[in-house]
């Protein structure tokens, strides 16, 4: 005969069912329980119903499976038994707490109950036991709170409200301020509210309320408040919470009796000490509710020093067993420690890093424990300044977290502004509708950039990363009125002039100027990514446009250049003009002139790169944007280029008008630029040999990539192949000396994927543009998604959003074919990405598992990308020993 599933687990007396290596059946929380009760700690009896009991209930509306409950009254039983008491009688009884416990840490998302088990008749019984009317009373109206909260839906605010006008009544401040008689006159009008809101009585039968509250708590799974979390956290849905059904510990029953929230170091920095805080007199609730301000957990020391050392012990002991930081809850019941539960703590990333580090030093985990033990996402924290947790300052607009960091600076909203500004000592922040590559540099001259349009992968969001500037792109909120020199967020008119703070990591618009912390890179994080460094096989570049740029890549310890876009360099000084000139020219001799004033610009450009990034890879991306992107846009911008051209208007308005296109991202653009008008590739080309070419002859050993962008045919590539190779002969031969380079292509269409392997036939790289990838198979806009792709992401339509994480079902399918088909036609056939995607832990696991060299990304996340490519490496090699283990 089958064993009949097991959905109920108990621990009590210092045995227990189940075990800490159990959490994705028992929940972390339930573990830890069995795990404690099995290393002896005093931890009270109880059992745990398991998150595969939750998932049955959720899909099965609301049904428990066979057998379950039968399991629960047999556990109670158990329980009854090892605490000596007895559910629901009149003279010695049995309240239980009933918690929620995910097989992660969510903290507050779901749902508790104190205190189950009261009724009329076992009110009584507690007080006969205890000899104390006032705590019998507080647990009773405790519970009625608790239960109508969780279980009925009825709001906190209307029980505290009835406390407050008790307090104010009896002229008290604190709760435990109140007497015996005060708390039963509570609970009488709670019972009174619970009948006027449900319309029925309060449930006086103790099973009926145990079977309503593990309904609340399976359903809190699914509250708004856990999805949110859940979201936020990438913790998936079909997890479920298991249930905890525990004896209760008192903190509540007098000045020898207390409860508290404690971690084995401090979870802001890392550092080796006892941190937390404690209540006298008072349930766990109170210490997290905030209802009273708790004391220090060192003030324990001296009121209860017995207490405190049984305590120091067992944290101790706790941190040795698990090896890693353990947030813990304790009660003390007259005089009697009880601990309620231990988990992996919450931290910082700071601390993360010190707390893995010093571990490591410890010899509590080895160095690659410690590597997979700090999230890569979490490092933003520590690359970026960010507004302090402890200002309070007014929010005033949200918009997309599209480029992480803090910034704070006085409202402009032209980029010429924002330049003028910032050449006077000012900090500016961009206010605008939509970013355009004419912009440039008014988004290096401001801290930040603030956009009512665009999504995550937007202009703005895409060249803010890039310079490690904060965003908050695509703002609903904001309305920007540029030509009078206002916005409105929401119904608040800001002008130009007053101070903003943006926080591009929240995506949140604040009021004036808040306290900003400047990122420290510790000692403790040298270490770390030196130890990730040695765990990792895929490399990491940067994506990066200036010297300046490559200064940066070189300090993160970037290990190349994965792109480089020269067109960025057009917008900068009097280069637009030269640009406009070869676009406004009439003939090929015109072209070529406006070109050779590009060229010495072009040259330097690349010499300073290359100089800075030393024999390393450096990727150059030949013209990529649409050529109208360079023409003026207003009339009197037309005029003004006319002047300085010579051109007449007329003639730069038919241009304007004969180039424009309804769809430009499909348009005339990358290597079609270059096959319509070859004399641009070869004076790219030209700029980028001269300048190696020098740099040899100085003794140095530069290495250009030169990439072909938007390549789909390999006639496409070849025509441009041939250029760059006849430019690149023809110099060195000039120079008299040879330079190591590379020729190959932007995969980022889906025909080139499909014949990769006839382009890899004369492509010596190929880089994966995931950004324009994303949107040709996708058949999405990346500025013009951001309108609905949050409820796609929301609906579970996409996992996530496609811009931000690669989309490996449809994008990543595309991928692994370019890779497969290329390399079956060359087998050192070099791999890599370069779009934004690049920065996102899981893209760079993903292209691990791939087979790609290398990743590029901002500059700024360098360190992101190289610890998640060591996570990449790590995970499913490293034994990471279980608890206890030596």
């Amino acid at each position: 005969m089958a064993t009949a599933k097991k959905w109920v687990y108990f621990f009590g007396n210092k045995k227990a069912e189940g075990r800490a290596e159990q959490k994705n059946l028992l929940g972390g929380k339930g573990s830890n329980l069995h795990e404690m009760t099995r290393l002896g700690i005093p931890v009270p009896a109880g059992f745990t119903i398991t998150t595969e009991a939750c998932i049955y209930y959720t899909n099965n509306k609301k049904q428990y499976p066979q057998g379950m409950w039968k399991q629960v009254e047999d556990a109670l039983a158990k329980l009854e038994k090892a605490m000596g008491a007895s559910f629901g009688d009149p003279n010695n009884p049995l309240l239980v707490s009933v918690r929620s416990g995910a097989r992660v840490s969510m903290p507050g998302m779901m749902d508790t109950v104190l205190n189950l088990g009261l009724n009329e008749t076992s009110l009584k019984g507690l007080i006969a036991k205890t000899q104390n009317e006032r705590f019998a009373y507080d647990s009773y109206r405790r519970f009625i709170q608790m239960f109508s909260d969780v279980v009925m839906g009825i709001e906190k605010p209307v029980f505290e409200r009835i406390i407050e006008a008790k307090k104010h009544e009896k002229k008290v401040k604190l709760d435990t301020e109140l007497t015996a008689q005060d708390l039963k006159d509570l609970v009488e009008l709670f019972k009174r509210v619970f009948k006027e809101k449900t319309g029925k009585d309060f449930p006086q039968e103790p099973k009926e309320q145990l079977r309503y509250a593990i309904n609340a708590v399976f359903g809190s799974w699914d509250n708004p408040r856990a999805v949110t979390y859940r979201r936020l956290n990438k913790i998936p849905g079909d997890w479920g919470t298991a249930v905890n059904v525990q004896a209760m510990a008192y903190g509540n029953m007098g000045e020898n009796s207390g409860t508290g929230v404690a971690f084995t170091r401090d979870p802001g920095t890392g550092e080796k000490r006892f941190f937390g805080e404690y209540l006298i007199n008072a349930q766990g609730e109170d210490v997290v509710a905030g209802v009273r301000t708790p004391m220090p957990i060192a003030e324990l020391k001296r009121q209860m020093p017995k207490i405190y050392a049984e305590l120091e012990g067992i944290y101790k002991r706790l941190e040795k067993h698990y090896r890693d930081m353990q947030d813990i809850e304790f009660t003390i019941q007259e005089g009697k420690l009880y601990m309620l539960q231990c988990r992996v703590g919450k931290r910082t990333a700071a601390a993360a890093v010190k707390i893995a580090v010093d571990l490591t030093k410890e010899k509590l985990i080895s160095k690659e424990e410690a590597v997979l033990r700090v999230s890569p996402g979490q490092l933003d924290q520590l690359l970026h300044p960010r507004v302090d947790p402890t200002a309070h300052p007014q929010k005033i607009a949200k918009g997309l977290p599209a480029s992480p960091g803090a910034a704070v600076g006085k409202v402009v909203f032209t980029a010429a502004e924002a330049e003028e500004m910032a050449g006077k000592g000012e900090r500016v922040v961009l206010v605008r509708l939509e970013t355009s590559p004419e912009d440039i540099g008014g988004m290096h001259a401001a801290q930040g950039i603030l956009t009512a349009r665009g999504g995550m992968t937007s202009h703005a969001a895409v060249v803010a990363r890039g310079m490690g500037k904060p965003c908050v792109a695509g703002s609903n909120d904001i309305t920007v009125y540029e030509e009078h020199g206002y916005f409105f967020a929401k119904d608040l008119k800001i002008q130009r002039g007053e101070y903003i703070t943006l926080d591009g990591s929240t995506g949140e618009v604040l009021l004036g100027e808040a306290k900003l912390i400047q990122p420290e890179l510790s000692g403790d994080f040298a270490t770390l990514m030196t130890w990730a460094d040695k765990c990792r096989k895929i490399g990491v570049r940067a994506n990066a446009d200036t010297p300046t740029d490559a200064k940066v890549t070189r300090q993160f310890g970037g290990e190349g250049i994965g792109l480089c876009r020269t067109e960025h360099m057009f917008f900068e000084g009097d280069r637009i003009e030269a640009v406009r000139e070869m676009i406004l020219a009439a003939d090929l001799d015109g072209r070529r002139r406006a070109l050779a004033k590009l060229l010495p610009m072009q040259k330097e450009d690349f010499k300073g790169i290359l100089g800075i990034m030393g024999n390393l890879p450096v990727t150059i991306r030949t013209l990529d944007p649409p050529l109208h992107e360079f023409l003026p846009k207003t009339e009197e911008d037309m005029r003004d280029v006319s002047q300085k051209t010579g051109v007449p208007i007329d003639r730069i308005k038919a241009k304007v008008d004969s180039m424009h296109e309804f769809n430009p991202m499909l348009g005339f653009r990358g290597c079609r630029l270059g096959l319509e008008y070859p004399e641009i590739t070869e004076m790219q080309a030209q700029a980028i040999f001269e300048a190696a070419c020098e740099l040899r002859k100085e003794g140095k050993n530069p290495f250009p990539e030169v990439m072909i962008p938007l390549v789909g045919t390999l006639a496409e590539f070849q025509l441009q192949k041939d250029i760059v190779e006849r430019v690149a002969k023809e110099t060195m031969k000039k120079y008299g000396v040879k330079v190591k380079y590379m020729i190959g292509t932007m995969i980022e269409i889906p025909r080139a994927c499909i014949v990769a392997g006839e382009i890899a036939s004369q492509a010596e790289f190929f880089s994966f543009g995931t950004n324009d990838l994303t949107q040709t198979v996708l058949a999405l806009s990346r500025d013009d998604a951001g309108k609905f792709l949050p409820g796609y992401v929301d609906r579970k339509i996409y996992k996530e959003d496609p811009f931000v994480s690669i989309d490996q079902e449809g994008v990543g399918e595309m991928m692994k074919m370019g890779v497969e088909r290329g390399r079956k036609v060359r087998k050192d056939l070099e791999l890599g990405i370069c779009g934004e995607h690049g920065g996102d832990p899981a893209s760079v696991i993903f292209c691990h598992q791939i087979g790609l060299d290398y990743v590029s990304c901002s500059p700024y996340r360098i360190p992101v990308a190289k610890l998640a490519a060591a996570h990449a490496n790590l995970k499913g090699k490293v034994k990471v020993k279980e608890m206890g283990e030596k």
